[in-house]
């Protein structure tokens, strides 16, 4: 059985001492944020404990689905890569970026740049890197290929919204199709979630629709994301089968304002007859031990049929 673990909304950066020319934008709104709420709601005592807890076990992959940050500054790009290095090497953790870490566009080499080996498919693309040349990335790991979907840009004072572009869409069906006939096991990961309707208005991914619609007719077996700080499981229905669409809540979060306390999930993955045995094991923070413990375990079974193509057409989601 091979194993992974996503995380996500971690929001690990602090925003002491910022300077008020460092905010005379959106930030601004970010920054108020931070200090009224978030900095007592997401804790780095949590993030030590979550490292702490992650460290007993042996992974193919790590998976960080986005808000490392809380308003993109390039003092909080470098406190998350310091963090990063904690967790492991870029090769064994793999970094999509979130809503509040694009909240303006900012200098790359500043910013995005400095989790470039955490972000990079395996193999080079021979562009020049940039989020648009990065995404989709592709890991594969065995029997797993993991396959990373940016929704990251800069948005409207209040918006929390996500885009994943034409571009980037272009390319993802061939990602989805080559690993299909490999056959590996497909994990999306998103920041975002790519089901239409899930998010409020000012939260929503714009092009839902597109990313649900490439997923159900080339086919994944299992769609990760984060964004809305909540365990989430949904059912996506694609040409080889269902596929579960998971997210996880902020994994630094105390719950302090009726939201979830911080959590996150470890994934076993191995072949059966007929297709996939998926186990979802939720490792859950208890305030009062200041530790995190074993959750609800869930085991699945992923019919696949081979025989099917990878091409063959569904009905155009709505």
């Amino acid at each position: 059985m091979q194993r992974f673990a996503q995380i996500s909304d971690p929001h690990l950066s602090s925003l002491e001492g910022v300077s008020a020319r460092d905010l005379l934008s959106k930030r601004a709104l970010g920054y108020l944020s931070w200090r009224h709420r978030r900095r007592f709601e997401h804790r780095p005592e949590v993030l030590a404990a979550l490292g702490r807890d992650l460290a007993q076990f042996r992974l193919d992959q790590l998976l960080i689905t986005g808000d490392l940050t809380h308003v993109g500054l390039p003092a909080e790009f470098r406190q998350a890569l310091d963090w990063l290095r904690q967790l492991g090497e870029p090769t064994a953790v793999a970094v999509i970026p979130g809503n509040h870490d694009a909240s303006v566009a900012s200098p790359w080499q500043d910013t995005f740049a400095l989790w470039r080996d955490y972000m990079a498919s395996d193999a080079p693309t021979g562009q020049p890197d940039s989020l648009a040349s990065l995404y989709p990335s592709l890991r594969a790991r065995g029997d797993l290929a993991f396959i990373g979907l940016n929704t990251a840009c800069p948005k409207p004072p209040f918006m929390a919204t996500g885009t994943a572009g034409a571009a980037q869409l272009a390319r993802l069906p061939a990602l989805l199709d080559g690993a299909h006939a490999r056959g590996q096991f497909r994990v999306v990961y998103i920041h975002h979630s790519p089901l239409p309707g899930k998010d409020k208005w000012r939260k929503r991914l714009t092009d839902a629709n597109r990313v649900q619609d490439i997923i159900a007719r080339h086919g994944a077996e299992l769609v990760l994301h984060g964004h809305g700080h909540r365990a989430q499981h949904d059912e996506l229905a694609t040409l080889h089968g269902s596929a579960p669409v998971i997210a996880v809540p902020s994994a630094s979060a105390l719950g302090l304002h009726g939201g979830n306390v911080a959590s996150y999930n470890c994934y076993g993955v191995e072949r059966c007859d007929g297709g996939w045995r998926l186990a979802i094991d939720a490792r859950d923070y208890l305030p009062a031990s200041g530790e995190f413990s074993a959750g609800q375990s869930r085991q699945l079974t992923l019919r696949r049929d081979s025989t099917r193509s990878p091409r063959r057409p569904l009905p155009a989601t709505p």
